[in-house]
């Protein structure tokens, strides 16, 4: 229908708009973390629509919602646009010195730690769902596995930018969560492919991969965000050194695509380069401040609109079948217990680095997904999976987002005891 036929512009006009306005009312009377109270209002929103239109089925107000969601290209504007931006923004804050003291921990935790989650939540949601008499094929079981496995780094760093931890478990933290983000699709990648072509896939086709894939990022990712760092060092304007940062993300992005490796990783690598080597190197003091503020503000808008997108797919998704429902609500113990897992078994080894009491609750109930699950979710083929994918996706997003998201500051330890 014509008066649905937005622009891109009219879409994100229509978003910012309302994220701006959202935004106001949250920080006037609510004062929750931005990430919760537009998830929160957004739910609210969509649970309003459906009321509207059970009372007023001629309104179509549900129709005409779902109809501006359609026009939301929510998995190209995240995963192939906002998603470059917030993983280099997110790496740029990271403390590398910090980082260093636990990298062998973060190698582990965002490689074998979320192939590990997306196999337990993968068995586990395969026998659920049989046991409820809806079973779900066991490949696609290991897609949602991969897609829920990664937490998110827009929610995860929001946390702990505010939380009163230790440098070192800062890093840690918001290390893993951005690489396990770019490793998270990756798998992701590979498990879609052998569920959507029926065939199997030996361990050593998915390590072959998974290496080329994930390896060839980081390389990537070192290799523009030295470019770039180079390119600044030789000289003194902060508007041409912003615009570099830009031409690392946007470019370097672009040509992960082109050379089929992780444009995520790539972005985190890059960041962290640029955010440390650049930063002290690279940048007079003006400099650094206009580019620091220049990502942090990009961060909190992009952040802003993501969330809020959370929150309004409930319009398209709480109206529909009850057992979809269901499968996601059995879902969230299953990716809890995953998570759970695929961290506390590691960290029972490292106790002398990260105390097991103070680290354990951080990376499990502090490991928020958010909107690049949702993404995944989205990008899946047409059928009747994707919509018990897309749904219990939404249903453990947003429990992240709401419940763990606005209690996990009271797990944060306090830096004498972490």
């Amino acid at each position: 229908m014509h008066p649905y036929a937005l622009t891109p512009f009219d879409a994100a006009a229509v978003l910012i708009t309302l994220a701006a306005l959202l935004s106001w009312v949250n920080q006037r009377f609510f004062k929750l973390p931005t990430s919760v109270g537009l998830a929160l209002m957004g739910v609210v929103a969509s649970v309003a629509v459906i009321g509207i239109d059970a009372v007023l089925p001629d309104g179509h107000l549900g129709e005409t919602a779902r109809a501006f969601l359609a026009n939301v290209d929510f998995q190209n504007a995240l995963l192939n646009g906002m998603l470059c931006f917030l993983l280099f923004a997110g790496a740029l804050h990271v403390d590398i010195n910090a980082l260093r003291q636990g990298r062998l921990q973060v190698a582990l935790l965002s490689t074998i730690g979320v192939i590990v989650s997306a196999l337990l939540v993968g068995y586990g949601l395969h026998f659920a769902t049989a046991l409820i008499g809806a079973p779900l094929p066991l490949p696609w079981c290991f897609v949602f596995g991969a897609l829920i496995s990664p937490t998110d780094p827009v929610a995860v760093l929001g946390v702990m930018k505010s939380a009163n931890t230790t440098p070192t478990l800062q890093a840690m933290v918001s290390g893993e969560s951005l690489f396990n983000d770019g490793v998270g699709i990756v798998v992701f990648t590979i498990f879609l492919a052998s569920a959507a072509s029926g065939q199997d896939m030996n361990a050593f086709e998915f390590g072959e991969k998974f290496v080329i894939d994930a390896v060839g990022g980081a390389a990537l990712g070192l290799v523009i965000g030295y470019a770039g760092f180079l390119l600044m060092r030789s000289i003194e304007d902060y508007s041409v050194e912003l615009l570099i940062t830009l031409a690392v993300v946007m470019g370097g992005y672009s040509l992960a695509s082109v050379l089929h490796v992780s444009g995520p990783v790539a972005m985190a690598a890059a960041g962290l380069l640029i955010g440390n080597q650049g930063v002290q190197h690279a940048m007079t003091e003006e400099t650094r401040d206009y580019i620091v503020r220049f990502w942090a503000l990009l961060d909190e808008v992009l952040n802003a609109v993501l969330f809020l997108l959370i929150g309004l797919l409930g319009v398209a998704l709480l109206a529909g079948d009850p057992t979809r429902l269901l499968i996601g609500a059995l879902a969230i113990p299953l990716v809890m217990a995953a998570r759970a897992i695929s961290v506390g078994a590691p960290l029972l080894f490292w106790s002398k680095l990260f105390p097991f009491n103070s680290t354990f609750g951080v990376l499990v109930w502090g490991g928020l997904r958010g909107g690049i699950s949702i993404a995944m979710a989205l990008s899946l083929p047409e059928g009747p999976t994707k919509d018990v994918i897309v749904t219990a996706t939404y249903v453990v997003v947003l429990f992240s987002v709401l419940l763990q998201g606005s209690t996990v500051q009271r797990i944060m330890p306090k830096p004498e005891t972490a």
